[in-house]
């Protein structure tokens, strides 16, 4: 066996083990969540939990939208403004 086949075995094993580790967390995930879904289902407050999350979700939406749609101010028009503010003060 040449050292480039005991490489190779090694990365398929690697990745291999990496999938199932992925795959198990999934499940456990998965698990965890479908048993608090069925606690939050046998509350009696659960219609007011669900506009609660409603709100929460839309407000999330928002505010990630708003952090990836918000342009900076171009550098230049700051530095520009911090000139002229300075020199206003400097004039008074």
């Amino acid at each position: 066996m040449t050292r480039e086949a005991g490489r190779r075995e090694g990365l398929d094993e690697q990745a291999l083990l990496l999938v199932a580790g992925l795959a198990d967390l999934a499940v456990s995930t998965l698990g965890s969540a479908v048993g608090t879904v069925r606690g939050l289902l046998r509350r009696s407050d659960a219609a007011e939990l669900a506009a609660q999350a409603e709100q929460d979700l839309v407000a999330r939406g928002r505010l990630a939208l708003d952090r990836c749609a918000a342009v900076p101010p171009a550098h230049l028009e700051v530095l520009a403004r911090h000139a002229q503010a300075r020199r206003s003060a400097v004039d008074d």
